[in-house]
């Protein structure tokens, strides 16, 4: 795409869920190069906008956040103890390096476990909690790992750098959802070159992992006020061993942007994307949503007295895990169908079903 490096700086920059600052910062760098208006608001949301004064208003949002640890408590031995920032399998993270951010910079450490030669029979076959788990940074007693300038409230992340695979495939911890704030800021850019009449924003949103009142999204939306959104989010890859495509639908990596039906994606909105997805020759799938999506949308949907919102996720392998796995492929994809959808709006363009 032409933006693989800054794809590169914006993944590897750590940004869990309420300590997003850095990565936001990369994603702001980026996106001053080309938009008319970047800002950033008290809720670490961060904006660009191109077609400043046009019309309808148009909010694209992906949010910028990760899942990571939480420092909980420091024992006299010096070890730390952690509880999770955002949904973990507790048992990906035995025995992974992390990255503790802390006042004084970063700290490595290590996740550490009872090992198995010291386990009785039963103990090995139950699965660890996170409360079984604690960091190690190599540091003997209390004292001196607070003179290192750790502290309880600490956040840390996996130390998993992204590394490219065969067929245009990436592996990153923060594919979800660094790259729904990645490919709003890529689609941003196709309108910066070619806009339509609507003044769009994109919006890397924050703290959509732990945003059980709506996280940044909801801030955000209340803040642009505006008549229509997409929502840029990934979603379950059924092409991995285990995954029941008659709950989730049937979605390759590669195999196109998922397009959301029901729930907090709006029918007409949905139709619109169908219908500018198959006259750009642009392959897609469909998910099923009847309650909630889990994602910003349901935040930004209600938000005032309304949004006309769209919800498009990429196919992700190994979703909350330190190696995640999508297309390059699908991000272009993506960015191309919102940045076309949204050359087709004007001050005319109703989404108020009839």
């Amino acid at each position: 795409m032409g933006t693989v490096d800054f794809l590169k700086r914006l993944l590897d920059t750590p940004g869990p869920s309420g300590f997003e600052a850095a990565a936001a910062r990369v994603w702001r760098e980026e996106a001053s190069r080309f938009a008319e208006r970047v800002d950033v608001d008290v809720s670490g949301n961060s904006y660009a906008t191109v077609g400043v004064g046009g019309a309808p208003r148009v909010m694209l949002a992906g949010h910028v956040d990760e899942i990571g640890v939480m420092i909980t408590h420091v024992d006299e031995d010096g070890l730390l103890y952690l509880d999770g920032i955002g949904g973990w399998d507790p048992q990906v993270l035995v025995g992974q390096r992390v990255r503790i951010l802390t006042r004084s910079g970063e700290v490595i450490g290590v996740i550490g476990k009872k090992p198995i030669h010291l386990m009785k029979p039963d103990e090995r076959e139950k699965a660890s909690k996170l409360s079984d788990l604690w960091i190690d940074i190599g540091t003997r007693g209390r004292d001196a790992v607070l003179a290192r300038g750790v502290r309880v409230g600490d956040p840390a992340v996996i130390d998993a750098r992204l590394v490219e695979l065969d067929d245009d495939l990436i592996a990153s911890r923060s594919i979800d959802n660094r790259i729904g704030a990645y490919v709003v800021l890529e689609a941003l850019r196709l309108l910066a070159e070619s806009p339509g009449r609507a003044e769009t924003t994109a919006v890397a949103t924050t703290q959509e992992e732990i945003g059980y009142h709506g996280g940044g999204a909801r801030t955000g939306a209340y803040r642009l006020e505006p008549q229509v959104a997409l929502v840029v989010d990934v979603t379950f890859a059924t092409d991995s061993p285990g995954v029941e495509k008659k709950e989730v639908g049937e979605h390759k990596v590669g195999g196109g942007p998922v397009l959301t039906r029901g729930s907090a994606s709006h029918p007409l909105v949905f139709e619109k994307l169908v219908e500018v997805a198959e006259r750009e020759g642009i392959p897609y799938t469909i998910h099923a949503s009847p309650r909630t999506t889990s994602t910003d949308a349901d935040a930004i949907y209600l938000s005032r007295s309304g949004v006309a919102t769209g919800l498009i996720s990429i196919p992700n392998r190994y979703m909350h895990s330190p190696n995640e796995i999508v297309s390059l492929k699908d991000l272009e994809r993506a960015a191309r169908l919102i940045a076309a959808f949204v050359r087709e709006l004007g001050p005319e363009t109703d989404f108020v079903p009839r």
